[in-house]
């Protein structure tokens, strides 16, 4: 028999608090270092000078088991129990709380309101890094690169502040001693521990260090819905103690398992169907239907609810149980709302981890909007999105972060109302999923008349736009689902193209447009993704959306339109209050990738794939074929960033110059007034009021033609300068009526400055 790998780390052995009492613990290996040593000075005293080193967190425990282990991974099998139970992240998350309780430093900031402006202060463009799909040197860990002084050189160069890394702890799941992969991108976290795929725990706090120093900030992630099928999932299925408590999940006595389907062989869950879900829910074990099920996939996932196979528990009683996961099977859902509050611990110690032990300064929180459910009237689905419970846990959150000097943000698709609640208390920042669709749809039709019935509806809810983080492409696929039309508002009235449209009318409307213009004959290189969106890449979008339907036959005059349309696209998320996002993908122009060579991988029908090509940044690997983690590459149309930054027509020197007036002028931390009509469907005119009161406005072409027209709007002061931020000229004069006159190209935009007639005046004299 093959022996498991023993994992060990210079910390010290801790159980849960729950568990001191009750039995002994085993002693740590020896390491020549014991647990009352005060730990070697390094480079992570200088993020927290405040703090003394013996107050710096320490989440990762030693390792241990017998030296012959059992074959019987059940709960009666201590060995095995006690193996799960020095990995588990609850473990960890008392570990870390027993550590920080009680200190001074955890009175040092405010933490009760969200504050989007600090926060896109701190860091107001970010690099969004995907592990899976980033070249690196020969040797070199996806953590070493991103730490790597030359890369953030040439962020400096370019504007870049913030780098979000993606997941990078241990992911996927434990089948007896073995790691199982992956099933979601790294979403489906089992560990505190950095996944060795991807480097070590000190290449990640140097990686810290060096965004420090370049005047940066690294943005790590947590997943407050759900965990992978790791310990703390095989500890609950035993019943150990607060274990099940950190889940969604409900134990089926075995005199009501012929409820139940057959677990296939050599699987642990199966998912159940709708007329099972139904008769658990007549049972009364679960809470039945939800309002939709993510995912769906006919035969695959037709619930949100799983059946595992009979465990033998740690008293010899065999249980099954049914579990909720609004996602993948091997992603069940915590619960926030149990008695043992184990989820919550599980999550905030998960936090504390990476801003205090990794050093970090901010967090993304992925699938944050799924964290209550509860059973509805019968017949009716259980309520699970918009729940208050997730406002509640997102605020615990949120002020926890904020508590220790960090910021956080979700990537979540809400309605506008759910936006601008959860801006109230929970996350400082909430991506732009308000008008993201509503820019590509904008750029699809060259017209901008749905982008600014989005931004009105915003504003007229009361979203700052200084709180969103506005993206071009992540690893995701360009998401239409639309939920403030389809879903929220579905039976509201809106005009659009001429036609007055409820919100469902809308929201298809514009799916059904993007469905034909960028797929099937228009755009074979992307491809739908279930009900969600686009799978495409942001060169792949504009190709099709440009009528280039053989990308490998594109001609110079046509890249040259591609390029331009993507500065387009910087220059809208960019000169606008917020966060601007934009990842690796869109600094090297990169396609979408063959699905032939992805087949393997969109099998089951996750096409997001063809979007996830592997890059090489910085150009130090041009002949590999494939990222560290076996990504294909992918075609690059700008090639790597230190190539461009020779070239003053590149995409990242044109983004420079964007960012270059972003931050002179002060636009990221400004207010949006207004988003007058146009006299022309392609023009989009933002008119924003900056920190110190000046008038700044955004002009924009969606369209392939010449424009030239008025621009108006009551908050344009008759007599002002209109001064261009890019070229430093003044190039019209706002005229009695509160309109000036401005010629634009197709697909180009620009930033204007208005100067006060009787501020310059004063100057004058």
């Amino acid at each position: 028999m093959r022996e498991p790998v023993v994992n060990e780390s210079a910390a010290e052995v801790s159980a849960d608090p729950s568990e001191s009492q009750e039995e002994p613990q085993e002693e740590p290996q020896e390491t020549g270092e014991t647990a009352t040593e005060s730990p070697e000075i390094t480079f992570d005293e200088q993020f927290y000078p405040a703090r003394p080193k013996a107050l710096r967190p320490i989440a990762r425990r030693r390792q241990f088991f017998a030296a012959r282990p059992s074959l019987e991974f059940d709960g009666l099998n201590s060995t095995y129990v006690d193996w799960l139970r020095n990995q588990s992240m609850l473990g960890d998350a008392n570990t870390m709380a027993r550590q920080l309780s009680g200190q001074a430093s955890m009175w040092q900031n405010s933490y009760a309101r969200p504050n989007p402006r600090s926060a896109v202060e701190r860091a107001p463009v970010w690099f969004t890094a995907y592990p899976l799909s980033f070249i690196t040197k020969d040797g070199q860990s996806f953590l070493s690169a991103l730490g790597d002084p030359e890369l953030w050189d040439a962020f400096s160069q370019i504007g870049i502040r913030g780098l979000h890394t993606g997941p990078v702890k241990l992911a996927g799941g434990i089948r007896g001693w073995s790691q199982t992969p992956s099933v979601d991108g790294h979403f489906d976290r089992i560990s505190m521990a950095i996944d060795p795929a991807f480097g070590t725990e000190e290449e990640f706090r140097q990686m810290c260090e060096v965004a420090v120093n370049h005047g940066g900030t690294i943005i790590d992630d947590i997943v407050p819905g759900h965990t992978g099928k790791g310990a703390d999932f095989r500890l609950a299925e035993m019943n150990f103690r607060d274990y099940p408590g950190i889940y969604h999940m409900v134990d089926i006595p075995e005199e009501d398992w012929h409820l139940l389907p057959d677990v296939p062989e050599n699987e642990d869950s199966v998912n159940i169907s709708p007329e099972t879900e139904k008769a658990l829910q007549q049972a009364g074990y679960i809470i039945g239907r939800l309002q939709r099920v993510i995912f769906y996939e006919p035969g695959v996932k037709e619930t949100n609810w799983s059946a595992t196979k009979a465990i033998i528990d740690t008293t010899g009683k065999k249980r099954r149980w049914v579990y909720l996961h609004y996602f993948k099977a091997g992603q069940p859902s915590i619960n926030w709302l149990d008695p043992t509050f184990a989820g919550m611990r599980l999550v905030v110690g998960d936090a504390l981890h990476s801003l205090l032990d990794l050093g970090t300064g901010a967090l993304r929180l992925d699938a944050n909007g799924f964290l209550g459910v509860e059973k509805s009237a019968e017949e009716e689905p259980g309520w699970s999105e918009g729940h208050p419970l997730s406002e509640a846990a997102n605020q615990l959150i949120g002020s926890m972060i904020r508590k220790v000097g960090g910021f956080s943000f979700q990537e979540l698709n809400l309605t506008i109302d759910d936006i601008k609640a959860q801006s109230e208390s929970g996350p400082d920042l909430s991506y732009d999923f308000v008008t993201r669709p509503a820019y590509h749809y904008a750029l699809v039709t060259g017209d901008t008349e749905f982008l600014r019935l989005t931004l009105k509806l915003a504003m007229e809810i009361g979203v700052d736009q200084a709180s969103l983080v506005h993206a071009l492409q992540n690893h995701d696929e360009l998401t239409y689902e639309l939920l403030h039309f389809a879903a929220g508002h579905r039976d509201d009235i809106f005009e659009l193209g001429g036609e007055e449209l409820t919100g469902a009318e809308v929201a298809e409307k514009v799916q059904d447009t993007l469905r034909e213009r960028l797929t099937g004959e228009n755009g074979p290189y992307n491809a739908v993704f279930t009900t969600n969106g686009i799978a495409c890449t942001t060169v792949s979008f504009i190709m099709a959306t440009l009528g280039i339907k053989d990308p490998d036959a594109i001609t110079a005059e046509q890249e040259a339109q591609v390029l331009d349309a993507h500065v387009l696209l910087s220059m809208y998320n960019a000169l606008q209050p917020g966060v601007f996002a934009l990842s690796g993908w869109d600094l090297t122009g990169i396609t979408a990738l063959d699905r032939e060579t992805v087949r393997e991988l969109t099998s089951q029908g996750d096409t997001r794939w063809i979007n996830r090509g592997a890059h090489d940044l910085m150009g130090t690997s041009p002949d590999a074929k494939t990222s560290l983690a076996g990504m294909a590459r992918a075609r690059s149309l700008y090639g790597p960033l230190p190539e461009q930054l020779k070239d003053p027509a590149s995409y990242a020197r044109r983004l420079q110059k964007i960012l270059q007036v972003r931050e002179e002028s002060g636009i990221a931390t400004s207010t949006l007034l207004d988003v007058p009509d146009v006299s022309n469907r392609g023009l989009l005119v933002m008119v924003n009021q900056l920190a110190d009161g000046a008038v700044q406005v955004t002009v924009l072409n969606f369209s392939d033609q010449d424009i030239a027209g008025s621009i108006q709007s009551s908050h344009l002061v008759p007599g002002a300068a209109v001064h261009d931020l890019f070229s430093g000229d003044d190039v019209g004069q706002v005229d009695d009526l509160g309109s000036f006159f401005l010629e634009l190209r197709p697909f180009q935009g620009t930033a204007l400055l208005l100067k006060d007639p009787v501020v310059e005046d004063e100057a004058a004299e």
